[in-house]
Formats: C-alpha cells, sequence, structure tokens
C-alpha cells in the first residue's frame, strides 16, 4: 500500500521537552468529567475538564456547520483547546507510521483522529475527510486548537493535517506527523507548507 500523505520538511520542535520549554506544551493537571453531547444522538459523552464549570458560561459549538453538531455544555474552549494541543505534543518525537493511532507510530489524520478521540470528540478518519468538518477560517484568523491541511505529492485534494498550536504575528505552527521525522511541530513559513497549505477549518468554536 502506497500512502501518499505527511511530506516531512525541516522541524521546529521535535520533542516535548523543547515544546515545554517553547511554552506550547504544558504538564497536564488533574481533570474532572463533564459531558458532551451530539445534538443529534443527544448522547452523553464524557469530556476531561479541570474547573467547575458555571452556569454563566456558554456552550461552545463543534462542527458548527453540519447536522451532528457536538456541543460541549458549560465548557471552556479555551481550556479544551489546551487540553488537546498538550496530548497531541505528548507524541512528539514519535515516528511515523501508516495508518497508525498510537504510540507505536501516527500518520498525520490518525495522530489528530486519536487526540480528539481522547476527549470524545471523534472525527472521520482521513485528512481529506477532515477538511468537510468544522467551518472554514481565514488564515490571517487562524488560531490554537483549528486544523490545517495541506495537498502535496502532486495530488488533487487534501492529503495532510496538522493542528495549529501557536500563532505568532504572521508565523503559524502546527503539530504533525511527517513520514520521514514522525510527530513534530513545524512552521508555516516553511517554504514546503507555505506553497502547499490549502485551508484551515475550525473544530471547536
Amino acid at each position: 500500500m502506497l500512502f501518499t500523505a505527511c511530506k516531512p520538511t525541516s522541524s521546529i520542535i521535535t520533542s516535548k521537552d523543547v515544546a515545554v520549554k517553547k511554552g506550547i506544551y504544558k504538564e497536564p493537571v488533574l481533570v474532572k468529567s463533564t459531558l458532551v453531547k451530539n445534538k443529534k444522538s443527544q448522547r452523553d459523552y464524557p469530556i476531561k475538564q479541570s474547573f467547575q464549570p458555571t452556569t454563566s458560561k456558554k456552550s461552545s459549538l463543534i462542527n458548527d456547520q453540519n447536522e451532528s453538531d457536538i456541543v460541549i455544555d458549560n465548557g471552556d474552549s479555551n481550556y479544551l483547546i489546551d487540553q488537546i494541543i498538550n496530548a497531541a505534543s505528548d507524541n512528539l518525537g514519535v515516528g511515523y507510521r501508516g495508518g497508525g493511532t498510537t504510540k507505536d507510530g501516527f500518520d498525520c489524520s490518525g495522530l489528530m483522529y486519536s487526540t480528539f478521540k481522547k476527549f470524545d470528540i471523534t472525527l472521520p478518519r482521513s485528512s481529506y475527510e477532515m477538511a468537510e468538518v468544522g467551518t472554514p477560517i481565514d488564515l490571517e484568523k487562524a488560531r490554537k486548537g483549528d486544523l490545517i491541511f495541506f495537498i502535496n505529492r502532486g495530488q488533487h485534494r487534501i492529503n495532510h493535517v496538522g493542528m495549529i498550536v501557536e500563532v505568532n504575528g504572521d508565523e503559524v505552527k502546527f503539530i504533525h506527523s511527517s513520514t520521514q521525522s514522525g510527530v513534530i511541530i513545524s512552521s508555516l513559513k516553511e517554504s514546503y507548507y507555505d506553497r502547499t497549505f490549502k485551508q484551515v477549518n475550525r473544530i471547536i468554536q
């Protein structure tokens, strides 16, 4: 089987220790549980939070352009985004593996799928299907937690995905799994990713 996604390039961050030093990754804290509801099925899902929610907080929407919208009740989306980034960053340095969704190795969509799944948010399994989820966002309005998509290796549809972990001025950094380097943090300023960038989608509002 030939895997055409996850083209590597020079990395910015390749280990959790470096991510900690740069302030991108923070050690997880003790968490308590609240609920996520799927508006279509009204099924409850446990999700990790570290604070007591207040009734004054408005619900945050995930995938707000789809029928199967997910609502985080009384949640703090900024906190949730930080925890999702922490969960992804905990895999920095793990090698690439086609079809992989565990610490034995990840492909690009496998890293996103397994990371969000830890918070009971189920994304599609492939990068091009993930690109149909959520709300398309202008790059200038991108923020942490957004998914970022690329078309590479002469393909005609999206075949690589990462998650934005830092926006500093006009520089966007994202975590992803590349074929040669595994799970790393790269920058959109790198020529390869600047050239192959396609779109940004907001998953958590």
